[in-house]
Parts: C-alpha cells; structure tokens; sequence
C-alpha cells in the first residue's frame, strides 16, 4: 500500500516502517522456518519469488504491512541497519470488497530473541490505530491456528472475540469492532506513538532513548 510508503511509527517497544526491498533477504530468511511457514499457513518462496511479493504488496491498495523493528536495537546506534533490528511483520488486509470498513489484521514475530517482550502486541495496537484514524476501518479480524495459543490468548487480551471455528483449516477467527469505548480504549493505548516520516530507512533520524531508560 502507497498510502503508508513514506511514513514511520515510534511506539516504546517497537517501530513500524513500510516494508521496502532492504528488508527482503531477512524475512525470507525468516520464512524458511517450518514452524513459521506452519504458524502463518505460509508456503515457501524463493528469494526472486519474495522481493516480486514485496513489490505487489508495495502496489496493492488492499494490503497495509509494516515491518516491526525491535525499538531499542534500532535507537541504540546511529547507523543501525533495519535488516538488523527486524523482529517481524504486521498486516492489515482490506480484502472484503462488500465491506472497506472490515480489515483482517495478523501479526508475526519472527525474531526468537523478540518474543515474549510485548512487541506483537504493540505492534497490533499500533497497527490497528493506523487502521482507525487513517484506513476507516470499524471492524478488525484475525484468523489464528488453533494451536496457537500465544496468538489467541494475545488477541483475546486485546478485546477480540471468537466468532468461528474452521476444522478444515484449522483456524479460530476473532472479531472487534470498534465501538465508541473501544476507539476510545484504543487511542488510549497509542497515544504514545509518535508518526515520523520515513526516507530510506537507515538515514532516518533517531530519537534518543530517555536517558532513565524508562519505557
């Protein structure tokens, strides 16, 4: 998607930057996980295959990803590539031509050293606040694997409810939507989140990290 081309968002825990051609090898490094490939219902690609998909979702007007970078790492060092601080991705499908105010929203920390630190679940907030205030979206989804039980119970945190079970693809979909309270809660929770513009990643000016090091 073009609209979130040119933009960067700061939260405490993570940043989300436009996922762009330097950031190709890591994740189809990522995407050779078996455990991944089965997490995200994911076939593997070749590296060719990868960078043509980082180009159409780039075109596609119905796909909004952003690649989540570890926030710390990122600020620690001036110069720090993005390949280095790459922890995983976030997504935002508005796919449902009946309804454009639906969007199916999934997150994937792919880092191991990353997980278990919050970030997934920032990220999804932040994600879902762009969804709100810039996609018009009222309505979120995300279909996870009933064996995910990080995922649901992560979701499930975060206001979702099920609404169906699919035993032929074994996947729970959850559903928000976004009533007045719940936009509230929402804006609430990223009010933090500062909107940066974004150049070609590695130049992008830092902001230090304070200096109580407190989140």
């Amino acid at each position: 998607m073009r609209l979130n081309q040119n933009i960067l968002l700061l939260g405490k825990k993570v940043v989300l930057v436009p996922y762009t051609a330097e950031h190709v090898p890591r994740y189809h490094e990522w995407m050779k996980s078996e455990e991944l490939q089965r997490l995200t219902a994911s076939e593997p690609l070749t590296l060719e295959q990868e960078y043509a998909m980082q180009c159409s979702w780039r075109e596609d007007v119905d796909k909004c990803t952003f690649i989540v970078l570890d926030a710390e790492k990122w600020q620690a060092q001036p110069g720090t590539t993005e390949e280095s601080c790459m922890a995983g991705d976030v997504n935002l499908f508005l796919t449902d031509v009946g309804d454009p105010s639906l969007g199916e929203i999934e997150v994937m920390i792919a880092e191991p050293s990353c997980r278990g630190k919050g970030f997934g679940t920032e990220a999804v907030l932040m994600m879902m606040s762009y969804g709100v205030t810039k996609l018009g979206v009222t309505k979120f989804e995300a279909k996870i694997g009933q064996g995910n039980e990080p995922s649901l119970r992560m979701f499930q945190k975060l206001h979702f409810e099920q609404v169906a079970v699919s035993s032929v693809f074994q996947e729970v979909t959850l559903r928000l939507t976004m009533n007045e309270w719940e936009r509230q809660w929402l804006l609430e929770q990223t009010s933090h989140v500062e909107e940066k513009p974004y150049g070609d990643g590695s130049q992008e000016p830092r902001r230090q990290r304070p200096a109580t090091g407190s989140e």
